[in-house]
This record gives structure tokens, sequence and C-alpha cells, in this order.
């Protein structure tokens, strides 16, 4: 399992650094004066041209089905929902997430780390490599929840955001295997 020595030179070193930070800026300005929360059609674009980089041509015609007022609602639900029972409000935050077209778990976690970065990460291959030591391609929201439960730890460890020590992992992962 990775540890918080492994990835403390990460932090800002990644090649994705200055994108997330762009997106990260964008979606904190967002929270704080669109009340109630959501994303538009614009910013839901903007997370899955990052999240799938070349992929995102892919299901491009099927995610079309999202319309504005859809993308609105479901995210305005899915990122204003609150429970006691953070696991819970994770399950509801993804599942509702989920119900867009083109939205898996993966790509549920990528619009909850730019939203929420203090809170989440971005699942995928390399992280689950680099914290488990195996491969995986597909991810449920119980995985989620368990990546979560590890890197949660090292972020209080190292000071840091969930999100910046999940961008640490995935920049380490990239870098041992390219």
């Amino acid at each position: 399992m990775i540890t918080a020595d492994q990835i403390r030179h990460m932090r800002q070193g990644g090649a994705d650094y200055d994108e997330m930070q762009n997106l990260l800026s964008r979606f904190a300005s967002i929270r704080t004066t669109r009340q109630p929360l959501f994303l538009t059609g614009d910013d839901f674009d903007a997370i899955l041209r990052w999240k799938l980089r070349s992929q995102y041509g892919r299901q491009e015609r099927w995610r079309k089905g999202n319309t504005e007022e859809v993308i609105r609602s479901v995210t305005g639900v899915a990122l204003t929902i609150i429970h006691p029972d953070p696991d819970y409000e994770l399950e509801l935050r993804v599942g509702l997430l989920c119900t867009l077209r083109g939205v898996g778990v993966p790509v549920a976690s990528a619009i909850l780390t730019l939203v929420f970065p203090e809170c989440y990460g971005v699942i995928d291959f390399r992280a689950w490599q680099q914290v488990f030591g195996a491969e995986a391609s597909a991810f449920s929201v119980n995985d989620y929840k368990r990546y979560l439960n590890v890197i949660r730890p090292l972020a209080r460890e190292l000071g840091w955001t969930v999100q910046e020590v999940d961008l640490a992992i995935w920049e380490y992962d990239r870098r041992a295997r390219p």
C-alpha cells in the first residue's frame, strides 16, 4: 500500500496539476456563487473532457441525451444532499450522478472531487493499483468507499485535501508505469 512518504513530493509535481488547479478554481467559485448548487451543461462537459480525455468522443452521442435541465436537476440534488452518515451520503450522491447518461462511478467521483476536493478523490485504475496493488478497470460505489477510506487518512497525515492526495497517487503511478 502506498504511504505518505512516497507521495509527499508529488503534491504539485503532476503533469495534470495546472489543469486541475484551473478546474478546482472554477468549481470553488461555483460553490460560493451558485445557490442552490448545481452544474450546467458546460460545467458537466468540462468535467467529462478532463476525466475522459481521449475517450471523451466514445459516448458523445449517447451523453447528448443529458439535457441542460436534466443536468441541472440531477446535479442539484446530488451536490446538495446532506446526510449524517457520510457513507450513505456518498452512496446517494454517486447513485444520483450515475443516473446521467455517460456517468459511472469514476466520472461521478470526478464530479465530486472537483466540487468538494476536501472530501473526495477520483477513483481510477492508476490509484487503485497503487493503493491496493491490484489491477481494476470497473468500480462500484463500495470500491469507491474503500478507496476513500484509505486516502482520507493519508490526507489527514499530510495536511492535504483528499483531492491532493489522489492527484499525488495518480502522478506517482504515472511515473512508475507510463
